[in-house]
């Protein structure tokens, strides 16, 4: 799926989102456009593009802010944020005019956090998804800083995510107590060979880059659900080889 960085200039859904998000895209086009399409398949199509343009848009600002919560933009978490989004040279300086608007804007990060709950209210896995994909660039310089580790905390509670899928987003990059494999999973150490296999396959269903896909996502939300994916297969693996499981 193509990056949305190369149609930035029109940006029509971006401006079509309101709230902080839209402010935010309407600043770097330069203008607010009214969306006033009227065909049904053709607004069901602004609507999937819309959700790839809030997904991105709501990274990028949540990431810009992310940067300031450690003191200091340093290179290796810029690079990090690059490699997640896998930016064209071409489109480098118009990424590069996002991250600095966002992170000079008043709008507060919660602002940001709580639109993107409210876009994606039905839909946690993508949530968790954004949750992820900041906690990859905050672990990019060799630690999360507590700064971060507190900011990333505070957006899983703006998104309402339920405490396992916070360990699934954060648990890879960070240190926590609870972040063992089971823990990954969601699931109770407990629990029969069984039901720990139909929970691992609940989960790459859940999470297969394919479902970003369909979800309307952007190629960026694919990407980290791929690394996502990963996450799990690693905890099952994990606990496949405690349990001696074929």
């Amino acid at each position: 799926m193509t990056s949305f960085w190369g149609k930035l200039g029109g940006a029509a859904a971006g401006l079509a989102l309101g709230g902080p998000l839209g402010a935010l895209a309407g600043a770097i086009a330069g203008h607010f456009l009214l969306d006033r399409e009227t065909d049904p398949a053709a607004l069901a199509a602004r609507e999937d593009e819309k959700r790839a343009f809030a997904f991105t848009m709501g990274v990028i600002a949540l990431a810009a802010k992310m940067a300031k919560a450690d003191g200091a933009v340093v290179c290796v978490e810029v690079q990090a944020f690059r490699r997640v989004f896998q930016i064209a040279e071409a489109d480098l300086p118009r990424v590069t005019q996002v991250f600095d608007l966002a992170k000079r804007d008043v709008a507060g990060y919660e602002a940001y956090a709580a639109q993107l709950a409210s876009l994606f209210r039905d839909e946690p896995a993508t949530l968790e998804d954004v949750l992820h994909g900041l906690a990859h660039i905050a672990a990019a310089d060799g630690a999360v800083h507590e700064a971060e580790a507190a900011y990333l905390a505070d957006i899983g509670r703006i998104f309402g995510l339920e405490p396992v899928r916070l360990r699934r987003a954060l648990g890879r990059h960070m240190r926590l107590a609870e972040a063992d494999p089971y823990a990954v999973l969601g699931a109770d150490p407990a629990a029969s060979d069984d039901d720990l296999k139909r929970r691992h396959r609940a989960l790459v269903a859940e999470n297969h880059p394919d479902r970003a896909l369909a979800r309307g996502l952007p190629a960026e939300a694919v990407r980290i659900a791929t690394d996502k994916l990963a996450a799990v297969n690693a905890a099952w693996d994990a606990i496949r080889a405690e349990r001696k499981l074929a």
